[in-house]
């Protein structure tokens, strides 16, 4: 050490854990210090508010360098590159080649197309003609055969004079995934699984730098499931292929370099980061015991999708800042190719405009922030490094627990799967509920004016949220949509947003009025203290416009008087008192005499929860009282009912 680091570490000296510990109590004054500093995740695993150096020390991995075992630095050893993907949705070739053309014109690098139609090699030429696939990597899902597809496009590539063996890109090859979404195997559980070990040796002969098997991850995420759960299922489905792979006569190496693991990243930040960081541990450490002759054998492929889960309906713009934090947390996190869902894909198919907007957030990122120049920059962060730690044990005892139901096929028969994800979708969608978890523009800040039910359209009936996952040569799309009702074999993972229900109350609003019904009205009863008037008045205003009634706000009222006959003349449905819970004793019982006289239909409430007075000013008549424990969406529903609505 020199002399100016001397004098510098000399002037701060260091200061142990104990001090700390300390001090923090100190300053909480008796609170307690689990309730008040420790983040308990839905993941099941605690958070501390601070760590140290040495909260690092016990970590094997904490020295190695980007491309080394356990890669859980990324993959890479001289740069952060990534794949800049963009998904077509259309399943017209024509379409999706122009669609694709101008995309890679203006920055993408890989393309995800629609194979529901490729049967002949004139379709996939059709579809990928003026595409140069040595620059492109070329992404296929929702194919009737795989098997089939990897032939002809094998063999367009190969009239083409493209250099087959180095063309890159996958195959949305998962019958794992076919089998949670849609509760059966396609032919069998025998004949459907068989189909693993061939699709490897089939890519191997023709295409062999392509990705012919695909761990959807992002399916969890789209279920409402944790990330621990998502990264625990996924291990899991490419350990089960792994098995069935290698008890096939395929060696480990052939396999595990031909899978891709896809990952739904959520706004958790450095979660979402710690993640992808702690899936390359584990993963490294699943294929070391199968003793692969090549060490890249044990790096894991992740493909990366922004969340569905938590993108929302009403003010979707929002949608763009979610979406560039998530692609933040893939990119710093390590992925090897990011696609970024179109902000207004959840109410309509996407468009030059949305589709230009999310190509151009991965571009900003990589030519304007140089996200590409640095490889793991959270590395040696005491914070993230000890998230990478608590995620990749809990990940693992979800993959255990999947071990112990006799692999991932078993426990998705078994439904223990399910289970998992629908108990914690639960949990979550009522957090939202409570507005535990904020969506802005949605549960929370909403604006009341926005109308949405016209702007809802999509080319297809349903979204493309459940690709079709196909596992024989012989296998064909089925034209008639299977009935949601019709029984099946297993249970369904069911996928959905955490907004859905939010977005239902605002639609049936809208539609209410278009039905030719007045727009709910809420009128603020501001009276008395004004600070606390105006605070409940503004507590209100969010309350009832996440269900997008009329707002009748005022600056006050001196009188009772004044504001009863200004509530009676907005004709609104629903009268909120705003004021102290001091003055509501004597101000709520007149109020409440005065405005059910001139109408008793009204719907009186008080904003707050004044506990030592509740009986009183039920029996006064209030209906309701909203509060910051209020379940906002299980209160708005009754409201709806109420007004006729639903």
């Amino acid at each position: 050490m020199d002399q100016n680091n001397d004098k510098l570490f000399g002037t701060f000296p260091p200061v142990s854990t104990s001090v700390w510990e300390a001090r923090i109590t100190q300053d909480l004054k008796g609170a307690d210090y689990q309730k008040k500093l420790i983040w308990k995740t839905p993941e099941g695993f605690d958070v501390k508010p601070y760590y140290r150096d040495e909260d690092t020390e016990l970590f094997g991995n904490i020295n190695t360098m980007p491309g080394e075992y356990p890669f859980i630095r990324g993959n890479q050893t001289s740069s952060n590159n990534w794949e800049i993907r963009q998904d077509m949705e259309t399943d017209d070739e024509a379409e999706a080649n122009l669609l694709a053309i101008d995309a890679i014109k203006r920055g993408a690098t890989g393309i995800g197309l629609v194979a529901t139609d490729l049967e002949t090699e004139k379709d996939v030429e059709e579809l990928l003609n003026g595409i140069d696939l040595t620059k492109v990597a070329i992404h296929f899902g929702a194919a009737p055969s795989y098997p089939a597809l990897i032939r002809i496009v094998a063999a367009n590539a190969k009239s083409q004079k493209q250099p087959v063996a180095a063309l890159k890109g996958s195959f949305d090859f998962d019958p794992i995934s076919y089998l949670l979404l849609h509760g059966d195997f396609w032919k069998s559980e025998k004949s459907d699984l068989a189909q693993v070990a061939g699709m490897i040796k089939l890519g191997k002969e023709l295409m062999p730098a392509m990705k012919v098997i695909n761990v959807n991850g992002h399916y969890f995420n789209s279920a409402g499931a944790t990330i621990v759960q998502e990264l625990g299922f996924s291990l899991a489905s490419g350990t089960e292929y792994l098995a069935l792979a290698t008890a096939a006569g395929v060696s480990v190496d052939d396999a595990a370099q031909r899978m891709m693991f896809s990952f739904g990243i959520g706004s958790n930040y450095f979660m979402e980061i710690a993640r992808l960081r702690a899936a390359r541990l584990l993963w490294a450490k699943i294929v070391e015991q199968y003793k692969p002759a090549d060490e890249k054998s044990m790096q894991m492929h992740i493909h990366c999708n922004t969340s569905a889960w938590n993108k929302t309906l009403f003010d979707p713009y929002v949608n763009l800042l979610r979406s560039t934090t998530e692609a933040m947390s893939a990119i710093l996190g390590g992925t090897q190719s990011l696609n970024i869902l179109p902000f207004d894909t959840f109410y309509k198919d996407p468009d030059e405009f949305s589709n230009r907007l999310a190509r151009n957030q991965q571009i900003i990122l990589k030519e304007e922030v140089y996200l590409d120049k640095v490889i793991d920059p959270a590395a040696g962060s005491y914070y993230i490094e000890n998230l990478t730690q608590l995620i990749a044990e809990a990940a693992w005892k979800v993959f255990l627990q999947i071990e112990e139901k006799g692999g991932m096929v078993e426990a998705v028969k078994a439904g223990f799967v399910q289970d998992m994800v629908e108990k914690s979708a639960g949990l979550r969608l009522d957090d939202i509920a409570n507005r535990r978890i904020i969506q802005l523009g949605t549960n929370q800040h909403p604006n009341p004016e926005e109308q949405m039910l016209e702007k809802i359209h999509f080319a297809e009936e349903e979204e493309m949220l459940e690709e079709e996952i196909y596992a024989d040569d012989d296998m064909e799309v089925d034209e008639d949509e299977e009935d949601d009702e019709e029984p099946t074999t297993y249970k369904k993972l069911v996928l959905f947003g955490g907004s859905d229900a939010f977005d239902q109350l605002r639609l049936a609003t809208e539609q209410f009025v278009a039905d030719g019904n007045k727009k709910p009205g809420v009128f603020l009863f501001n009276i008395g203290n004004l600070a606390m008037r105006k605070a409940r008045a503004m507590f209100t205003t969010n309350f009832f416009g996440c269900a997008g009634y009329e707002i009748f706000d005022n600056s006050g009222f001196e009188t009772i008087d004044e504001g009863v006959k200004a509530a009676k003349a907005s004709k609104a449905e629903i009268v909120v008192i705003c004021s102290s819970d001091d003055e509501y004793a004597i101000l709520v019982p007149e109020i409440a005499q005065k405005l059910k006289k001139a109408n008793k239909e009204v719907n009186l409430v008080v904003a707050g929860y004044p506990k030592e007075i509740l009986d009183s000013l039920k029996q006064a008549g209030v209906d309701e009282f909203i509060h910051v424990r209020s379940n906002l969406l299980q209160t708005l529903e009754s409201f709806q009912e109420k007004l006729g609505i639903f």
